[in-house]
């Protein structure tokens, strides 16, 4: 799997991960901030990140999940012995309390995986390479801080409103930066989904997806929100504006 360097997308706002996945490093003068923890074959290059900028994984405050799949909460289980608070929505926590291979007891996908890997059997290599990278080994997470609903996080360094997208999973949640104008919306809108192969805003497959027509709805619920760049879970950031992206992956629709 390609491990590219980490970007800056944003002042303060570093992009890691690789061609499968995406997570996110804030600085903050109150402290670090992690969106999403990639898979655990990723901790290398957040400690050699970390190092450039002159910290430690002990100076990352919180970690904010967008949902409870396997490829977004590798690394919560190191991060939270070091010190970091780990937040996710409570419908998603028993994912992340149960452990990754949990996934299809508490968010089912609403179609295998099988037709889409005949249709694009290219498709398979996504798996593989989470397997190869630690993602279905990772350990559990005990005691992570949940929210039911909308709620700004004052405990966390920015401040960030969590915005509920229920939909990918029951617990899809994306974090707004609105002093930074950021959107991080992890699974519930991305701009490429390796299973399809499309590229551009889209909600991801419905072989990963637990109830698509609820994540096609909860994007209305992102017209109104005060940020000109998003920064998806999978694909590019796409700077032409949250309503714009929106529109984009509803036209598309589910596949």
């Amino acid at each position: 799997m390609s491990r590219p360097a980490p970007t800056q997308v944003a002042p303060g706002v570093h992009r890691l991960g690789d061609d499968a996945v995406n997570f996110y490093l804030i600085e903050d003068p109150e402290g670090l901030v992690l969106i999403d923890a990639g898979l655990p074959a990723h901790l290398e290059q957040l400690g050699g990140l970390l190092d450039d900028l002159g910290h430690s994984v002990a100076d990352i405050r919180a970690v904010l999940l967008t949902h409870g799949h396997l490829d977004h909460t590798g690394l919560a289980h190191t991060l939270q012995r070091a010190g970091a608070a780990v937040w996710i929505h409570e419908r998603d926590a028993a994912i992340l309390r149960d452990g990754p291979r949990s996934v299809n007891r508490h968010a089912k996908p609403e179609r295998s995986m099988l037709p889409y890997l005949l249709r694009r059997p290219s498709a398979l290599a996504l798996p593989l390479r989470l397997a190869r990278s630690g993602a279905f080994t990772s350990p559990a997470v005990q005691g992570a801080r949940v929210f039911g609903a909308d709620r700004v996080l004052k405990e966390v360094p920015g401040a960030p409103r969590a915005v509920v997208l229920r939909g990918h999973t029951p617990g899809s949640t994306a974090y707004l930066f609105a002093d930074r104008g950021l959107l991080f919306t992890g699974d519930a809108l991305v701009t490429a989904d390796a299973f399809s192969g499309r590229t551009g805003p889209t909600i991801v497959c419905r072989c990963f997806t637990h109830d698509s027509r609820a994540a096609l709805d909860a994007l209305d619920r992102l017209d109104g929100l005060p940020a000109d760049l998003l920064l998806p879970g999978h694909g590019d950031p796409f700077t032409d504006g949250i309503r714009a992206a929106a529109q984009q992956a509803r036209s598309v629709g589910a596949y």
